[in-house]
């Protein structure tokens, strides 16, 4: 009966060996994320922000410090740029709404003008009557577009005189005013807002010193 001796393996060098068990299987790194899991963070998030440093007194800045100085001084002056180009810009807007409005005025200025021998027409047949029926409301009709487009008379008898506006033809005393008065209108005088286009030819009373 044979014996149950476990056999012994010979080495390369003639000598015997005991049967050794398996190496063990190396580890994974312990970095590295199972599958299905999320990785630890570790340190500080980067969505976080850094907390300032502060230095002690009389300590010399560090280089990150002074190019956030020198970001911010670029960033005053260029504020102060887009401050000024802004108010440049404003002004110009402003300028050309005043031009525009005066080319308008000039326009409608020279229109008025030429149609003030009509008004003086129309005033002139109106004082005789001679304006009456249909020709009576057409000439109401061009008063009031006339006056819609800013023109004004700047003469009334019973107002008082003023040089600017007015001319005066003839002067005579009295005691019934206290200041010269347009005592009667000649010709009607007209302007359009602040530019006149023609004085008023008036008679002026003066008060009897």
């Amino acid at each position: 009966m044979t014996s149950s001796t476990p056999r012994s393996s010979t080495t390369t060098n003639g000598r015997e060996a005991r049967d050794e068990p398996p190496a063990p299987r190396p580890r994974r790194a312990a970095s590295a994320a199972r599958p299905g899991r999320p990785r630890p963070l570790r340190g500080r998030p980067r969505h976080l922000p850094r907390r300032p440093r502060h230095r002690a007194p009389g300590s010399s800045p560090v280089p990150g410090d002074a190019t956030d100085a020198a970001l911010r001084a670029e960033l005053r002056e260029r504020t102060a740029d887009l401050q000024r180009l802004k108010a440049e810009y404003d002004n110009y807007r402003k300028r050309v709404r005043r031009d525009r409005q005066a080319v308008a005025e000039i326009a409608v200025s020279n229109v008025l003008a030429r149609l003030l021998p009509v008004l003086d027409a129309l005033a002139e047949a109106t004082a005789q009557g001679e304006v009456t029926d249909g020709f009576a409301r057409v000439a109401g009709a061009l008063e009031t577009e006339l006056a819609s487009l800013g023109l004004q008379s700047v003469a009334a008898p019973g107002a008082p005189f003023d040089p600017t506006l007015h001319e005066a033809v003839t002067c005579t005393h009295t005691d019934r005013v206290t200041c010269p008065t347009c005592s009667a209108v000649l010709r009607q005088g007209y302007r359009v807002g602040g530019q006149l286009l023609r004085p008023a030819e008036v008679v002026v009373a003066a008060p009897d010193h």
